[in-house]
């Protein structure tokens, strides 16, 4: 009698097993990536990110595109600051809510229009700073604006001072554990509290920062200056306000150091920069026109290099004694009309010059689209090239816009707003602007505090298409005029909407009524109309 035995069918696969964590798919067996913490990751990698980034920057032309055009785009001219105070809260009437903020804007104005008021290197006013800050971040992964108080003077009458710091002056110090500039080792430890210090920035043991480690040197600059690093402390023990400003994007959790924004396309940009180089020498190689003769002369009575400079053009060259123009009957000479017989068994070819290469805008387009997704730009924008339609184009700048307003934010939470508390609180201090209950109560220093910040606005393809769809939306109330106006031109509505009643009233003394009309009258204007075309 035969027994029969039951077999365990073995465990199937599923799932990720065999899609992206196959270890037996062809494409994915030799595919074994090891990513480690982002101290590892990012930190130990950070000086290497940031000295390519610069190069690029320096040499690459769509690298720098991408930094420029978000620094033009995110900052432009300047961030400029619109005090809105929260009155109901602070219980003041819309009059006197607009005289404050209006007293408050001409103080800030005056430290932020003055590059010694507010730089503590005396070379930017606090829009320039903004620009370099924005720069600064996106080229090296981060920077840092560390506040400094000088004193004041008549001419200056506050003593803020915000020091832009590069990212490279932020290490951990050789005495905490750093290592030697270049070896890529960032972790230190404090041996006063046992913190731990991850590439300069020092974290309590909960992972809060609580304090930046900032040299006096560059780490790769040759200089006979002992290089020294001072602690400076995230907030004032006694004030409790900021004493430094980080400024950057964070990837990761537990990241505390930036990466630069073209960190993804390193690679391809080198060589889309290499393989332009070779395409630009190439050209300008084969651009001389030269020609071959072709000939069955003995090669011992072929002249070389015996060509002179005779006449230039035309024109007689300064010494026409010294010219070694050669007068064998054997040498040809090219020159403006002229004729010459060739000799027996002779020929002459002329070199054809074929580049750049086909295809070769084609492939470069090509690759800015790729590396624009990546850095959320699109080709269109690098590239400062509109040749699609409308839609295509607006569709680019919309999708591009989104990415420009993320980083506005990013800068204005990270730096312009932090700086604008800063100086309000000296402000409040030293008298010159008058804020009850700023010191006493976070509720109401907050309601105070409480600013937008203007900048560029996004481009307009169609000007009168697009004025007529923010009427349609005001129309129908989709959109408020503040809204529009914000979106259009960054002004302010309630403002406009004063100029224009005092510029009517203007026009009507000068006998010119209804020259101008009122926001609401186009507004009705535009709702007719577009009821009357659907």
């Amino acid at each position: 009698m035969s027994v029969r035995y039951r077999v365990t069918a073995a465990p199937q696969a599923s799932g990720y097993s065999e899609a992206g964590a196959s270890h037996k798919r062809r494409a994915l067996r030799a595919f074994f990536p090891n990513s480690n913490s982002p101290s590892s990751d990012i930190h130990d990698n950070a000086d290497t990110l940031r000295q390519r980034s610069r190069m690029l920057y320096m040499s690459a032309p769509i690298a720098t595109s991408a930094i420029n055009t978000n620094r033009t785009k995110v900052v432009g001219t300047g961030l400029n600051l619109k005090a809105t105070i929260d009155r109901d809260l602070l219980g003041l009437s819309p009059e006197a809510a607009k005289e404050w903020q209006t007293k408050t804007e001409a103080e800030f104005r005056l430290w932020a229009e003055n590059r010694r008021s507010c730089d503590a290197m005396g070379l930017n006013n606090f829009y320039g700073l903004q620009q370099l800050a924005l720069k600064s971040w996106l080229m090296s992964g981060d920077v840092f604006a560390v506040v400094k108080i000088r004193n004041p003077d008549k001419l200056h009458p506050y003593g803020l001072r915000l020091h832009l710091v590069e990212a490279d002056r932020v290490s951990t110090p050789n005495k905490c554990g750093g290592l030697l500039d270049g070896l890529g080792y960032t972790e230190g430890k404090n041996p006063s509290n046992g913190n731990k210090i991850y590439d300069g920035v020092e974290v309590d043991s909960s992972g809060a920062i609580v304090a930046y480690w900032v040299r006096n040197t560059y780490p790769h600059e040759w200089k006979s200056d002992t290089t020294t690093w001072q602690r400076v402390e995230v907030v004032g023990a006694t004030t409790g306000l900021p004493q430094i400003l980080h400024i950057m994007e964070s990837e990761r959790p537990d990241q505390y150091r930036g990466v630069p924004l073209i960190a993804p396309i390193i690679e391809p940009l080198l060589q889309l920069r290499r393989y332009t180089e070779s395409e630009l020498i190439a050209a300008l190689v084969q651009s001389y026109f030269t020609a071959w003769i072709v000939t069955n002369t003995s090669k011992s009575g072929i002249p070389f290099s015996e060509t002179g400079s005779g006449d230039l053009g035309g024109v007689p060259v300064d010494n026409p004694q010294a010219s070694n123009v050669s007068h064998s009957d054997s040498e040809y000479e090219m020159g403006p009309g002229q004729v010459f017989h060739l000799g027996q068994d002779e020929d002459v070819k002329f070199g054809n010059p074929n580049l750049p290469t086909a295809g070769f805008d084609t492939f470069v387009r090509t690759m800015c689209k790729l590396m624009g997704g990546a850095i959320e730009m699109p080709y269109e924008l690098l590239l400062k090239e509109f040749n699609a339609s409308y839609s295509a184009s607006r569709a680019a700048l919309l999708e591009a816009w989104e990415a420009f307003k993320m980083r506005r934010t990013w800068l204005v939470d990270s730096f312009c707003q932090p700086a604008y508390e800063i100086w309000l609180a000296e402000a409040v201090a030293r008298g010159r602007v008058i804020a009850p209950g700023f010191f006493d109560d976070p509720l109401l220093r907050a309601a105070w505090c409480g600013a937008r910040w203007i900048g560029p606005v996004q481009g307009s393809l169609d000007p009168a298409r697009e004025v007529n769809a923010a009427i349609l939306q005001t129309h129908h109330a989709f959109k408020t005029h503040e809204q529009v106006t914000l979106e259009m031109g960054g002004g302010d509505w309630t403002e406009n909407a004063e100029q224009l009643a005092r510029e009517n009233e203007q026009l009507k003394a000068a006998g010119r009524e209804g020259a101008i009309e009122t926001t609401a009258s186009i507004t009705t204007q535009g709702g007719k109309q577009n009821a009357q075309t659907e």
